[in-house]
């Protein structure tokens, strides 16, 4: 049945964002409730290639969200209807809700109200900007958010020939579903305690911030300079082969060398080159992207993983579910309700049985099951004297993890309250203390990352070689201590290790060991390297991101921070079946499920339509016209490149548009009136709204079009984060100071907790090894035995 079996969760929402959260509940075996109005959901007439979609029972995007929920009707005009919605409010256990609900618009229905009226409840809330703040009224789309938050431009994705280019697909707001998700079942757990609900008001924009982006604001206040500074393709990234696209990525100068010699190039390795990798990957470019033409892609991925390249195939809804790889480990599977394939769940409890999915409702089809029950009201809880307890507290976990993915999640944790013990070795430290290009001649040179600062605030450190007997001796009783074990290596590494889940388990029965491989723990790719661009290639996310008469784009961030807060969910959910049997749970939460999940409409409408989602630059099928226009002014590199984004969604803001423009003759052409004609003639819109901005700067732009009641953004340079007065008023950046490195700006939390944390960084990033000594001595070793392990190099605090 779920471990959340008996957990009951009204649906206020309309869109992907709160169907996602609401389906990952429903994944879980929670009772999803959704509460539509008498004309239903927006939802259910929504199809990404326009195909046309029986209302009723809602298109192939509403049928894949909407497994196993149930579909209620009320009206919002009938206040007998809103009171009937109150009470299903006072027998459930969580909302979740956004603006565009048409019930949830109801003045008694908006999140304050209902956390006041029903203060049992977990209210989650998913807004553009969130619930306050200068902004919090303002119209935006998720494409406009992406410019918002510098994700359009991102690490330097695109060309600088071209305008930047958004990540296609909509992850954004699928994205803010899956922290929405996350954060809800976190906030149970203080729930569970004390009986109190709370109010968690989830930004759009701090979650695309966290997702598109890579810690832009703390690497340019630490290190004084932006991560990229111009747009360039990623060499090789997606690259034309003799047969198809393949993609190929170095994520490490080694996996640089290596490519070379792959390539017959061994002149090209310069370790004392004062270029980057990346910078000596597009010097050779020409002859990189000719010898990938002279090879098939079976031949080039063949030779790359021999190699321990990062490579992969390049997916889009035609391919993707025919790849060796998911076939074997089985991660489609068919829509109970219509037959299409749909991502299974993004995550593996083993010896935890799987909710079975049931068909998605048609519109009312519960009303009259759910108007006969009779009213049940939760007993109203008792406040605490103190609340100064996380979500999360009482929770130990050991942080095996490295680099990004794995660390996001745990540094969720940590900033949610668990006590997080972060693991490296002297001879190999966390990755990311090695990315930020500081001279080892520096003092303390590897404490200087500002990736590492902003990812592992709220850890402990603990350096530890378990190469060694003795290390290993001290990381057995370490786990026995812990409730939680994270690790995000290949899958044979830590078996190499021996710490397989029934070891870890012999030293604690009721151990929760959450892996988060790249590719899984079974099948032919598992033990292929996996950086975020390769999950993004082998997922579809590449495959929207850019224009149709070039190769795609990689985002080159979404698939590791997407795969942290996937990962955080199943967590959540294996503690609370824990919580319920007293069992520990092997979590595996692989990086390329998370990715498929949120790509899941582009095999769906192949699946059902037949159509083939394209990229198509800067438009997409939500909004028309979008795109990104040029504005007059010079940026902060000396470069004419300031753009702002607008993005029509609605008829109503296309007068609006039309109005702030002067009602220009062109604009009062009638086939312009709804989305279809003026997507018909976009190219002579995009001609029309490119001379208007032209001559206008970026503030100008949105200052009129904000007014107008128009979605609009300058995008952003993502480093400028912090100087958006909406994240100032949210406190979304925090100072933090660290005694290396000083005082700079981190990025919190997408969502602020009625019940707190007020402030989310309570301390900065460890010091390699910092925590030896404490962590060792409260396991019983002497000050004796603490010496001996640093005298042989077991534990130090400098790397080997």
């Amino acid at each position: 049945m779920g471990p959340l079996h008996g957990y009951t969760v009204i649906d206020l929402s309309d869109g992907i964002s709160g169907a996602y959260a609401t389906k990952m509940l429903a994944d879980g075996g929670a009772l999803v409730i959704n509460v539509e109005p008498p004309q239903g959901d927006a939802l259910r007439g929504w199809s990404a290639s326009h195909a046309v979609v029986d209302a009723g029972a809602g298109g192939a995007l509403f049928s894949f969200l909407g497994c196993s929920k149930h579909s209620v009707v009320a009206d919002p005009d009938d206040p007998d209807d809103i009171e009937w919605v109150h009470g299903l409010l006072a027998s459930a256990d969580a909302v979740v809700w956004s603006p565009q609900g048409v019930v949830g618009g109801h003045p008694s229905l908006a999140p304050g109200e209902i956390h006041r009226r029903h203060p049992h409840l977990v209210v989650t809330a998913i807004t553009p900007f969130g619930l306050d703040g200068p902004w919090r009224d303002r119209p935006a789309t998720e494409f406009t958010l992406q410019a918002w938050s510098g994700g359009a431009v991102g690490l330097g994705r695109g060309a600088q020939d071209r305008a930047p280019v958004h990540i296609g697909g909509q992850v954004g707001d699928w994205l803010a579903g899956a922290y929405a998700a996350a954060m809800t079942l976190a906030s149970r757990l203080r729930a569970l305690r004390d009986g109190c609900g709370e109010l968690i008001d989830l930004s759009a924009l701090e979650a695309q911030i966290l997702g598109l982006t890579y810690y832009p604001v703390t690497y340019f206040e630490m290190l004084g300079r932006p991560w990229r500074s111009e747009r360039r393709p990623t060499v090789p990234g997606v690259a034309q082969a003799a047969d198809g696209l393949v993609a190929l990525g170095c994520g490490t100068a080694q996996q640089w060398f290596d490519l070379c010699v792959m390539t017959g190039h061994d002149e090209w390795i310069d370790e004392d080159s004062p270029l980057s990798i990346t910078e000596q990957a597009n010097l050779h470019a020409p002859e990189l992207y000719e010898w990938v033409r002279n090879h098939t892609v079976e031949e080039v991925r063949d030779l790359a993983s021999a190699f321990r390249i990062p490579n992969s195939p390049v997916g889009n809804g035609a391919n993707v579910a025919g790849f060796d790889h998911f076939r074997h480990r089985r991660v489609f599977t068919c829509n109970p309700r219509d037959g299409f394939l749909q991502p299974a769940p993004p995550y593996r409890l083993d010896g935890v049985a799987p909710a079975e999915p049931a068909p998605a409702p048609h519109l009312g089809e519960h009303t009259d099951t759910y108007r006969r029950l009779p009213p049940r009201r939760r007993a109203a809880p008792v406040p605490p004297a103190t609340d100064d307890r996380l979500p999360l507290n009482g929770i130990r976990v050991l942080d095996m993890t490295t680099f990004w993915a794995g660390p996001s999640c745990t540094h969720l944790l940590a900033m949610l309250g668990a006590e997080v013990i972060h693991l490296e070795s002297t001879r190999h430290p966390d990755g990311t203390r090695l990315i930020a290009g500081i001279p080892v001649s520096e003092e303390s040179w590897w404490e200087g990352s500002p990736i590492f600062s902003a990812l592992n605030t709220n850890k402990k450190s603990l350096t530890l070689d378990f190469a060694t007997e003795a290390g290993r001796d001290v990381l057995h009783r370490l786990i026995a201590e812990c409730d939680v074990v994270v690790e995000n290596f290949t899958p044979r590494v830590i078996e190499n290790l021996g710490l397989d889940f029934g070891f870890v388990q012999s030293l604690r029965n009721d151990v929760i060991m959450l892996r988060m491989p790249g590719f899984g723990l079974d099948g032919p790719w598992r033990d292929n390297p996996a950086f975020a661009y390769v999950i993004e290639d082998a997922a579809g996310l590449s495959w929207l991101t850019g224009y149709p008469d070039r190769n795609p784009y990689e985002p080159y961030s979404i698939g590791d921070p997407n795969a942290g807060v996937h990962a955080l969910t199943a967590l959540l959910l294996a503690l609370e079946h824990r919580r319920r049997t007293g069992e520990g749970v092997l979590v595996e939460a692989a990086m390329i499920d998370a990715a498929l999940n949120i790509a899941a409409e582009q095999v769906i409408e192949y699946s059902v339509n037949g159509a083939l989602l394209q990229r198509d630059g800067n438009r997409g099928p939500a909004a028309a016209p979008q795109n990104f226009y040029r504005t007059t002014g010079v940026d902060e590199f000396g470069r004419d490149d300031c753009w702002v984004a607008i993005a029509v969604a609605t008829d109503e803001q296309w007068a609006g548009l039309c109005a702030a423009l002067g009602d220009p003759s062109w604009a009062a052409d009638p086939a312009l009136s709804d989305a279809a004609g003026r997507r018909a003639q976009h190219d002579a819109i995009d001609q029309q709204l490119s001379a208007w901005c032209a001559t206008r700067s970026a503030d100008e732009v949105v200052e009129t079009l904000w007014g107008a009641g128009v979605p609009v953004a300058k995008v952003m340079q993502p480093h400028r984060q912090a100087e958006l007065p909406q994240l100032t008023a949210r406190d979304f950046f925090e100072q933090v100071d660290h005694p290396r490195n000083g005082p700079a700006s981190h990025s919190t939390l997408p969502a602020r907790l009625s019940r707190g944390p007020r402030r989310v960084h309570a301390c900065p990033a460890p010091l390699l090894g910092q925590h030896n000594n404490q962590l060792l001595t409260e396991l019983g070793l002497s000050e004796t035995e603490i010496a001996a392990l640093a005298a042989a190099g077991i534990i130090g605090n400098a790397p080997a």
